[in-house]
């Protein structure tokens, strides 16, 4: 017996996000529920990321951001972050093809230079191969943290200031958003979280704060196209002000 694909509602369809950045969060307590070690978890974990890839694509998502690994993860027995990032180089070795098929293009957030020089080379390959592509922007956080980034920010504005290229006065908004790491795109529309946190782990924190947040209490490996279709029909649902009435 075949079962049907989920589908949008042609209302979410019409007032789709155009960025969805997603903390993918519960991977070890998927394993852990299961009596498995720690790192399953990152691998069923991959799967999600393909299926929630595939179905952001299909339904024109321009822009998809996911919480990868943060600074704050560093600290983890080194076992885990070998296997991660392991996983991390075989995704984008394995799926650099689907991706380039879908019209993926690939951007990197965050402190590169601190991952395994296998894991940048590999990144510097893939992105060069979906450079051209003008479908959907897959932005991968990897050892990001958002104190870290506004922090470099104000450093390079400061030393445009300190050079004579910037007057403190005009400074605004829009100087901040061009010194962070996300200057190529857009703020995110949509914040998913799974796992049932209610915390936002410094991810992102000046380019979401106008972003409508999701909490799912799915764990992140048993989040597939179901349940990131329910969090685009409830941001559907949601009537943004910005502020304004």
């Amino acid at each position: 017996m075949s079962t049907s694909v989920p589908q949008l509602s042609q209302e979410a369809q019409s007032v789709l996000p155009a960025h969805v950045a997603i903390i993918m969060d519960g991977n070890g307590r998927w394993a852990k529920q299961r009596h498995r070690p720690r790192v399953e978890g990152h691998r069923v974990g991959v799967e999600s990321v393909r299926a929630v890839l595939k179905a952001a694509g299909e339904v024109g998502i321009r822009y998809v951001t996911l919480y990868a690994f943060s600074v704050e993860n560093w600290s983890r027995p080194k076992d885990e972050v070998d296997t991660l990032m392991k996983y991390l180089a075989r995704f984008l070795k394995t799926e650099v093809t689907e991706l380039n098929r879908n019209n993926v293009r690939l951007e990197v957030i965050g402190q590169v230079y601190r991952l395994p020089e296998a894991v940048q080379t590999q990144l510097r390959k893939t992105e060069a191969t979906l450079a051209r592509n003008h479908g959907m922007t897959l932005v991968l956080a990897l050892s990001y943290g958002s104190r870290t980034e506004i922090v470099e920010a104000v450093r390079n504005i400061a030393s445009k200031v300190k050079e004579g290229v910037l007057e403190p006065a005009e400074i605004d908004e829009k100087v901040v958003s061009q010194n962070l790491y996300t200057r190529n795109c857009p703020d995110p529309d949509l914040v998913i979280r799974t796992s049932g946190e209610m915390r936002v782990s410094n991810f992102l924190l000046w380019q979401i704060s106008y972003a409508e947040f999701v909490v799912t209490s799915t764990l992140w490996p048993d989040f597939r196209r179901p349940q990131f279709f329910e969090a685009l029909e409830e941001y559907a649902r949601r009537h943004r002000r910005f502020g304004r009435l």
